[in-house]
Parts: C-alpha cells; sequence; structure tokens
C-alpha cells in the first residue's frame, strides 16, 4: 500500500502522512476517530477498526493526505532564531528586513512579538498574546537588550500552508502527534496569534522554490535596513543544486553589502543529519560566519557559544 505513493516510501516518510490523515480526521471531530485519538483511551482493537474504517470509508481524504508531503512548522524555533536576530541588530544599529525560507504558514516570522523566557533573561512584550519558554545555558547575548525593529517580513515554500483556509490550519495541526500535548497547544496558539497579522499586514507566504525566493529577495541591497536570510532545519531537504544557487546568490548579494545596507544569512540546522542543530549567522560586509549556539530541532533548550 505504501509503495503505491512512494518508490521509497521511508524517505517520502508514507507513514507519517498516513498517520497525519487519520488524525486530521480526528481534529475535524469524525467519528469514531475523534472518540479514539489521544487524550482519549483506546485498545489497540479499536485503533485496528478505526485504521480499516478510514482506508474503506475515507479513501478520498487519505490520497488527498498521502499526496502531500508532511508539513511542520515548529514556532519554538523562534527562540532559537530571536538571539540570532539580535545579534545582526547589534552588529548593524538597523531594522531588519526577514526573508524566510521553507515558511510553511509564516510562523517563524514573528519571533520579535513574542514573549520569549529563556530563564536567565527574557525579550519581547509582557503582555504578547503568545508566550514561549526555552531553557537558556551559557552567557547572555550581548544584543540582550538591543532593541529589535523589523520592517518587512516574506517567506517562501513549496507548499505553504495557507492559515485563512480554517482546514489547512487542522492539516497543519494534524502533523503534531496528539500525545505531545504542549506542542498541541502551543501550535493552535500561535495558529491563532499569527493568522489575523499575515491578513492584516499583507504578509503572504510565496509558493516558490527556495533560490528563486532568495534570488529575488536578494536582487538588490535594501538601504537603511539589515536583510536576513533565514532558514530552520529545511536545509537538508534541498537538493544539492538549489543548495549551490542558494549560496551563490548570497555570495553575490554579500559583495554588494554595505555597513547602510548589510546582508545576514541566519540558520538553525544540523551540521549532520541526526545532531544537534547549530544556530550560525554569516553577517557582510566581511562575510564573517559566527558559530551563536546550539539546540535541539523542537529547541526546549538553546546552549549559547558566542
Amino acid at each position: 500500500m505504501l509503495e503505491a505513493v512512494d518508490p521509497d516510501p521511508l524517505a517520502a516518510a508514507v507513514a507519517l502522512r498516513w498517520a497525519a490523515a487519520l488524525h486530521h480526521l480526528a481534529l475535524r471531530g469524525r467519528d469514531p476517530w475523534a472518540a479514539l485519538w489521544p487524550p482519549a483511551p483506546a485498545t489497540d482493537a479499536q485503533l485496528d477498526a478505526a485504521i480499516a474504517a478510514a482506508w474503506a470509508g475515507e479513501r478520498a481524504h487519505l490520497d488527498r493526505a498521502l499526496a502531500r508531503a508532511p508539513q511542520t512548522n515548529e514556532v519554538q524555533r523562534s527562540a532559537a532564531l530571536l538571539p540570532g536576530l539580535l545579534h545582526v541588530a547589534a552588529a548593524t544599529g538597523l531594522p531588519l528586513a526577514l526573508c524566510e525560507i521553507g515558511s510553511s504558514a509564516g510562523l517563524n516570522l514573528w519571533p520579535d512579538r513574542h514573549r520569549i523566557d529563556y530563564g536567565a533573561w527574557a525579550s519581547g512584550p509582557a503582555e504578547a498574546p503568545l508566550a514561549l519558554r526555552c531553557d537558556w545555558q551559557g552567557p547572555v547575548p550581548a544584543g540582550a537588550a538591543t532593541p529589535l525593529v523589523v520592517r518587512s517580513r516574506a517567506g517562501c515554500d513549496l507548499h505553504p500552508v495557507d492559515l485563512r483556509v480554517p482546514d489547512e490550519a487542522l492539516r497543519l495541526r494534524s502533523f503534531v502527534w496528539p500525545d505531545q500535548a504542549e506542542r498541541v497547544l502551543r501550535l493552535a496558539r500561535a495558529i491563532e496569534v499569527t493568522a489575523p497579522w499575515l491578513r492584516d499586514e499583507g504578509v503572504a507566504v510565496q509558493a516558490q522554490p527556495a533560490a528563486a525566493f532568495a534570488a529575488a529577495q536578494l536582487a538588490a541591497p535594501r538601504e537603511g535596513a539589515a536583510t536576513v536570510l533565514m532558514h530552520t532545519i529545511m536545509w537538508q531537504y534541498l537538493p544539492a543544486a538549489e543548495q549551490q544557487a542558494i549560496a551563490a546568490t548570497l555570495d553575490a548579494a554579500g559583495r554588494r553589502a554595505t555597513r547602510t545596507a548589510p546582508l545576514a544569512w541566519l540558520r538553525l540546522e544540523p551540521p549532520v543529519p541526526d545532531a544537534r542543530a547549530e544556530l550560525r549567522c554569516r553577517l557582510w560586509p566581511g562575510g564573517d560566519d559566527v558559530l551563536l549556539g546550539r539546540a535541539h530541532p523542537h529547541v526546549a533548550s538553546f546552549e549559547a557559544v558566542a
């Protein structure tokens, strides 16, 4: 069955697509799935029957779900992006223009608006509608007190999730497993908070390949702003040719960068598969690349190293 969706079902994460399709039915309040999925108790026999019922009676829904790659948008990664953005702001003294590749629904385009409590320090308005917590290890960043001003926001994704469509928000939620209660609640709140910002401020996640988006966004310097090309846990999924194209675009744009129109490449990515993700920032003019810290991909904690 799984081979019918993709010749390499493991690489295509077909099992995750299948699990999310069933979770999506539960989120839509459909029975028997809504009555059996966590936090509701269920026996193995009940779950087996529910899975069989989905295959027999929900084939159109399952076919749509199985045809689309898994889509996650972990807003907790804003807790790792923020110290990087503060680093850029402190180094340049300029407002930021955020350009995110692999944006999904665009939840991580707003780290300056969240209240993020690191224990050792905190950032963002106390009355922020979304509060995040992250265990901070290491020195408090030098830019922690730097006012963070964001002038513009833009993002892209091959298959963006449009939060203006209610069922799209449910589809995004379906990829967080229902027994992970904290992540479930955090994502639901992030969707509730972010959807009006995207709508009211005209910030759309463009359906565009990452290389094409980067080329368009970095075609000319933004005078009076620091342009930040950023991404989290997505680089490994890009074809090598697209990675090379983005790197070439960054190098060319870096040569055009000036003190009044600088460029930063901020990324939270594992250096090798299954390793802890590294937060790195390369800043032009100059092109120095700095390791700022390390984190688990879901960023429950952050270890600062610079």
